[in-house]
């Protein structure tokens, strides 16, 4: 076969007379002797029927598979898991979630070092599948190209666009007399129209604004609907970027680099983008061997102004975000400010600055009601702020929601141990307003699995409790999450952090302005508790949750699974 340059890793795997079992495996599948003499590029297509979010990517991965072929590969398509965060909600299962970034993460690498692939694409869309294809793409750096799946279309229920979040809040309104069993089970036939993630810049929209943002995916492709009529044409091009990609022999190292990653930071918090955004940034740039810390996410923070107006803060979803101008719209409001990085280099070979710059904006009304222009932000400072104190040591994170973009709040402590506990009681109305929920023991190694909580903090909002309770808790948050709700908190409970010293009663003081999160407690006092504290008992001893929970890092470091880090 012809010694082709981009063929160094499929080489291995089928020429020469050696190969001709494995040349004879790929035949019983299809391929011909012309396959053989092109790049092979994987497809890792995380297409399931367990979330609408994936539901329709067979569709994608088919037009990226014709777009490799006519650009002269030979496409091999593989699956990875997928958990729907949604759907694992409010239960045990969501300790599943933070563990199948891992698992998603490790079969790409597996897969794809296997079998030797030249390039890949990697074709996701629920919360977790694009952080973990990053992981893998930066540990295998081989040319990668990542195409996000899209977002679901707005419902509209009672004359307003929906989505899912609003089926959550109204789960609190419900079990607190507001609305009926006819309205909410309305609302729930309409929130969700079809195929396509969470509508909100929720975690999964996030990190869809943040691949782009990091140049490992085509600039204007994460915010297209995963059911608009461009989205073929659009995945057609990814197959075919792939290929020029290889050829140029651009890789994710030198794509994924500080400053970038500092770029990534910077839209998370101008956007008011979910607090997951820490946790996976984090992990990726510990895969890439990276030194990015929280102070420089606070220190980003600060420096950014607030110009998303998207839910669960704001007003709109991601698809008025497509009609607005997509992803280049945020990355030309922040760059003609000064605010990103322009020279760092994306999977087409050129700059950020010269893709943003050269990239077609649509004239639309929408542009500055969903993205606000940078000097008439909807609040000073950027929407992410890491808290220390004597509560979390080693921080904290809180995403700012709040219409004044602060929070100061005092209040006793309503300690659970457990998501569960604290449902039953919001439920049941015995959370009042002034409250601080506590709920620990959720940590990445105290759960396992560190779960979103939703359920819960949606349960208050529903209750009307949109800014007069606070929760405080070691697990994490919901991208649809709002409110004064702090997570993160590390070190987490399981670990003996402070967290699993504070009692109800104990008065906490959340205040963004200081960056600080303390409970009215000396230094002597935790100290007493710590010494009569006692870690409860597992909760699993055998299976994937008691492996991960022996192999997870602490929420400060992204909570990744390593051999070394505490």
């Amino acid at each position: 076969m012809e010694n082709d340059p981009r063929r160094s890793r499929s080489r291995v795997t089928v020429d020469g007379p050696e190969r001709a079992p494995h040349r004879s495996m790929y035949r019983a599948m299809g391929l011909t002797d012309a396959d053989f003499r092109n790049p092979f590029v994987g497809v890792a297509n995380l297409a399931t029927e367990v979330t609408p979010c994936n539901f329709h990517l067979d569709q994608v991965a088919r037009e990226v598979k014709t777009g490799i072929r006519e650009a002269g590969g030979t496409p091999i398509e593989f699956p990875a898991i997928t958990v729907s965060d949604a759907i694992a909600m409010g239960h045990q299962g969501m300790k599943g979630s933070l563990i199948s970034r891992e698992i998603i993460a490790d079969s790409i690498e597996v897969v794809t070092f296997a079998e030797g692939f030249d390039a890949l694409v990697a074709v996701g869309g629920c919360d977790k599948n694009l952080p973990g294809i990053l992981m893998a793409a930066v540990r295998l750096n081989i040319p990668t190209v990542v195409l996000y799946g899209g977002t679901m279309m707005p419902g509209v229920f009672q004359g307003k666009a929906v989505s899912v979040e609003d089926v959550f809040e109204a789960v609190g309104a419900h079990a607190a007399g507001r609305i009926d069993d006819a309205e909410l089970d309305a609302l729930e036939r309409a929130a969700c129209p079809g195929p396509g993630t969470c509508g909100g810049l929720f975690t999964a929209n996030t990190m869809g604004t943040l691949v782009e943002t990091l140049g490992m995916a085509r600039l204007g492709t994460s915010a297209v609907p995963a059911m608009h009529p461009d989205r073929a044409a659009r995945a057609r091009e990814v197959g075919q970027q792939v290929m020029a990609t290889l050829d140029s022999n651009i890789r994710p190292k030198d794509i994924i680099t500080l400053k970038s990653l500092e770029n990534a930071v910077r839209v998370a918090a101008a956007l008011g983008g979910s607090t997951n955004a820490v946790l996976h940034l984090m992990a990726i740039a510990g895969e890439a061997g990276i030194a990015i810390t929280l102070e420089d996410f606070d220190r980003i923070s600060r420096e950014t102004p607030h110009i998303g107006n998207l839910k669960p803060g704001g007003e709109y979803l991601m698809a008025h975000l497509h009609e607005a101008g997509g992803v280049p719209l945020i990355l030309r409001r922040l760059m003609d400010a000064g605010l990103l990085h322009e020279d760092v280099l994306t999977i087409t070979g050129k700059t950020l600055g010269e893709e943003v710059r050269n990239y077609p904006l649509p004239d639309s009304e929408l542009a500055s009601r969903v993205v606000y222009p940078v000097e008439k932000p909807l609040h000073p400072d950027g929407a992410l702020a890491i808290l220390r104190g004597n509560v979390a040591p080693d921080g904290a994170v809180l995403k700012l929601t709040d219409p004044s973009g602060q929070v100061q709040f005092t209040g006793p402590a309503r300690v659970f141990d457990g998501e569960e506990a604290a449902f039953q009681a919001i439920s049941a109305g015995r959370v009042q307003s002034g409250d601080v929920v506590v709920i620990r023991y959720e940590g990445p190694k105290g759960g396992p699995g560190m779960r979103e909580m939703l359920s819960v903090t949606a349960a208050i909002i529903g209750q009307g409790h949109v800014s007069d309770v606070a929760m405080v808790t070691d697990g994490r948050f919901s991208g649809a999450t709002r409110g004064p709700m702090v997570g993160h908190v590390a070190p987490e409970a399981w670990v003996g952090g402070p967290l699993a010293l504070i009692r109800d009663g104990d008065r906490i003081t959340i205040d963004s302005q200081k960056r600080q999160i303390t409970v009215d407690l000396t230094a002597e006092e935790l100290e007493a508790r710590r010494a009569a504290w006692q870690r409860p008992a597992p909760r699993y001893t055998a299976g994937a949750l008691a492996k991960y929970q022996r192999l997870f890092s602490s929420a400060s470091l992204g909570a990744r699974t390593t051999l070394g880090e505490s």
